[in-house]
C-alpha cells in the first residue's frame, strides 16, 4: 500500500503535468487567435481590392459603350450614391 507521501507526491507530479499541458495550450491559443486575427486583415483587405476591381470594371465597360442595360443602372445608381455622399460631405462640412 503506498504512503500517504507517495499519493501527494504523485498528485503533486499530474498537478505540475497538467500545468505544463495548460500553459502550452494557453500559448496556442494565443497563437492562434494572433493568426485569426492576420486572417481576418487579409481578408478585409481582399474584399477592398475585390469591390476597387469590380468598380473599375464598371468603370471600364461604361466608358467603352459595351455595357448592358442593367451594368448602365447599376453604374448611375453608384454614381447617384458617390455624389450623395459627397453632398452629405459638403453639408457637414458647412455647418462647421
Amino acid at each position: 500500500m503506498e504512503t500517504i507521501q507517495e499519493q501527494v507526491r504523485r498528485v503533486n507530479e499530474k498537478l505540475q503535468q497538467l500545468l505544463k499541458e495548460y500553459a502550452s495550450l494557453r500559448r496556442e491559443n494565443e497563437k492562434l487567435k494572433a493568426d485569426l486575427q492576420a486572417q481576418k486583415e487579409i481578408e478585409d483587405i481582399s474584399k477592398e481590392k475585390l469591390e476597387l476591381l469590380q468598380q473599375q470594371i464598371a468603370i471600364v465597360k461604361a466608358s467603352s459603350g459595351k455595357s448592358d442595360e442593367a451594368s448602365k443602372k447599376e453604374f448611375e445608381k453608384r454614381i447617384n450614391h458617390y455624389i450623395r455622399e459627397i453632398d452629405r460631405c459638403i453639408a457637414v462640412l458647412g455647418s462647421n
